[in-house]
């Protein structure tokens, strides 16, 4: 299976640029695979941001994140790459990913990554 692409994100314009409003996507469902022990990781993925030109468009983020599904890699780096996929596509004002991932071992885990800073 190939590495998870943004060429797999679409966008669309944003339809109201001159005004800042937060879109928050929850993704429940996420999982990739543990790059050292081969097991599955499960985890919600909250997604917020203030667009400026561009929105991605929610079937082609769904298609994006199941392709992570086969990919190894740990938390940080998926969380990490995610982040930079949706940021290339549509130059957000801000941006910020909260990957909350199921215990594991009794340890729970959640990584919070940023883009820009959020307008006040």
């Amino acid at each position: 299976m190939s590495d998870p692409s943004r060429d797999t994100l679409d966008t669309f314009p944003n339809p109201y640029p001159e005004r800042n409003f937060v879109v928050v996507t929850v993704a429940p469902e996420f999982t990739s695979i543990c790059p050292k022990t081969g097991h599955p990781d499960f985890g919600t993925l909250t997604i917020s941001y203030v667009a400026d030109e561009l929105c991605y468009e929610l079937k082609s983020l769904k298609l994006y994140l199941q392709e992570y599904r086969n990919h190894g890699a740990y938390y940080e780096r998926v969380t990490n790459m995610i982040l930079d996929d949706l940021v290339a596509v549509t130059s957000p004002r801000w941006m910020k990913i909260e990957a909350a991932f199921t215990p594991r071992g009794g340890i729970r885990t959640t990584v919070v990554v940023e883009h820009g800073k959020q307008p006040g």
